[in-house]
């Protein structure tokens, strides 16, 4: 078990599932529905965004080969889109969520992309392919990073009445910082390996 990877794998995930950050865009989704069935929404998208991220970390790599793509040009492309997320998550991007009658918000967008969204995908399969001889510590990172999320944002509700409207827009404006400097270490890594 490599903790060094555990815990990179540990703060990716969680930073870009940014449970606090969409504890109030959850209660907004689920308005007008019992605890009970908010509960159960919320554990289908927990676990619907596990497996989605536990896919893309075992067959990225092989989707990637298969396609011709470098690990290199993977990092920068992955940079990019963190990035852009970072910078949607600063300037209050993710404030409002489209919410649309008769529609399983379990799956889109709790699931997806709130808590699995693509910089997650892509990070799950970088931190697979640098890390060969550490899969174990990558699916416990991933595991754990999910477990707390889905900790938190069942407890959405307390949450929202905890930390309020600026709490949480602070929360998710450090999320989205920490999130912008891993996109730039992760995009300056793959500009070196192409360029260097």
């Amino acid at each position: 078990m490599d903790t060094s990877v555990l815990i990179q794998t540990f703060v990716a995930v969680f930073v870009m599932a940014d449970a606090i950050g969409n504890a109030p865009i959850v209660l907004v989704l689920t308005k007008g529905m019992e605890p009970q069935e908010r509960g159960r929404v919320i554990d289908r998208a927990s676990i619907c965004a596990t497996l989605v991220i536990l896919c893309f970390a075992f067959l990225g790599n092989a989707i990637l080969h298969y396609l011709h793509i470098s690990m290199g040009s993977l990092r920068v492309a992955g940079g990019i889109l963190l990035l852009l997320i970072a910078l949607e998550m600063l300037q209050g991007g993710y404030d409002t969520p489209i919410v649309e009658e008769g529609r399983d918000v379990a799956i889109a967008p709790l699931a997806l992309p709130l808590l699995a969204g693509p910089g997650t995908l892509t990070t799950v399969m970088l931190l697979m392919s640098e890390s060969p001889d550490a899969h174990i510590s990558v699916i416990v990172g991933i595991l754990a990073a999910m477990l707390v999320t889905w900790i938190i944002v069942r407890q959405s509700s307390l949450i929202d009445r905890w930390i309020g409207t600026e709490g949480a827009l602070i929360a998710t404006k450090i999320l989205g910082f920490l999130l912008a400097a891993l996109a730039v270490q992760i995009g300056s890594e793959g500009i070196r390996e192409l360029f260097l």
